[in-house]
């Protein structure tokens, strides 16, 4: 799990997550987590806004206060959790300490491994930079 504070910049959010290859970060205030902030909310809370992610704080884009499991959680509890409020990341606190973050993405691992999302979830990320991602019309289709 990572984390930034509530006055981190959104370029400076969006630097960890690419530095860590992920697509959320905690907000957290110490040790209390105020917020989630995924790479979505910076895009479309944000940039998609005319927002200046330079001078813009975490807190103020993130999704606050949000739902939370315990380590020791089944998971069909996230699960739950997840389809009631439409949530795709869960942080998990234990002894109101965040220790980590479970995504669609793990528990469509647990619950069905050979799953279409599960295999995705597993693959290397694209690590192409802009110029020859698929779509932009600089790499050749044969």
């Amino acid at each position: 799990m990572v984390a930034v504070r509530p006055d981190a910049s959104l370029v400076e959010a969006a630097q960890l997550m690419r530095s860590q290859n992920i697509g959320d970060v905690v907000v957290a205030d110490g040790q209390r987590i105020v917020g989630v902030l995924t790479d979505r909310d910076i895009a479309v809370r944000a940039v998609a806004e005319g927002i200046d992610p330079l001078t813009v704080g975490a807190r103020s884009v993130c999704t606050p206060d949000p739902l939370v499991v315990a380590p020791d959680d089944p998971v069909s509890d996230a699960v739950a959790l997840m389809r009631e409020h439409a949530v795709r990341r869960l942080p998990v606190v234990e002894n109101g300490l965040p220790v980590g973050m479970v995504t669609l993405a793990d528990l469509a691992e647990a619950e069905d491994p050979s799953s279409a999302l599960a295999d995705i979830s597993r693959a290397d990320p694209d690590t192409r930079g802009p110029d020859t991602a698929a779509g932009t019309g600089t790499t050749e289709r044969t």
